[in-house]
């Protein structure tokens, strides 16, 4: 009897590994999760890009449902997502724009020829605050609820089928 369960068993942790790895060929790498949903947004103070006398806390949000939206100007998908923000924007959703390590400070030329979906739009040169939020790349946008707790982390660039799927859903059932 023990022969055949010494046996087996090789053959048993095979299957196991196998039910795993086979499982993960089904999940999206992008999609991180994050360890902050659920909890208050970290909290912060930080200049506005091109403009350091004025900063920003997210404690200014507090009642309002709001995204984060982190960023680089050398982001090929910030560049991509830039177009829906815009029509964000213009729908009257409230976007801050968290411009992520811009060593060569290159995002107040690049919102001036594009135009700007942000409301304020911040400088995090040192990457101290994205980390703080446990940003991984560019883009991740949060979603931040009345309370200014952290309701959803979205991986890679907004388009429309990520808004009108995931992010509009959860920000009009935070806004109720």
């Amino acid at each position: 009897m023990n022969k055949r369960l010494i046996m087996l068993l090789p053959l048993a942790v095979f299957v196991v590994l196998a039910l795993f790895l086979g499982k993960g060929l089904f999940l999206n790498p992008r999609e991180v999760p994050s360890p902050f949903i659920g909890r208050p947004a970290p909290q912060f103070a930080l200049a506005e890009v091109g403009n350091p006398a004025r900063s920003f806390s997210p404690k200014e949000m507090l009642g309002k449902v709001w995204m984060l939206n982190v960023w680089a100007p050398w982001c090929v998908s910030c560049r991509q997502e830039h177009g829906v923000l815009m029509q964000l924007k213009d729908q009257g959703v409230v976007i801050v724009g968290l411009n992520w390590k811009d060593k060569d400070r290159e995002a107040a030329e690049l919102m001036a020829r594009m135009g700007t979906p942000y409301v304020i739009n911040l400088e995090d040169l040192d990457g101290r605050v994205g980390i703080d939020y446990g940003v991984t790349g560019t883009p991740e946008t949060f979603l931040i609820d009345k309370q200014g707790i952290i309701r959803y982390k979205q991986t890679g660039p907004i388009n429309a089928e990520v808004w009108t799927e995931k992010l509009e859903p959860r920000m009009k059932e935070m806004a109720k």
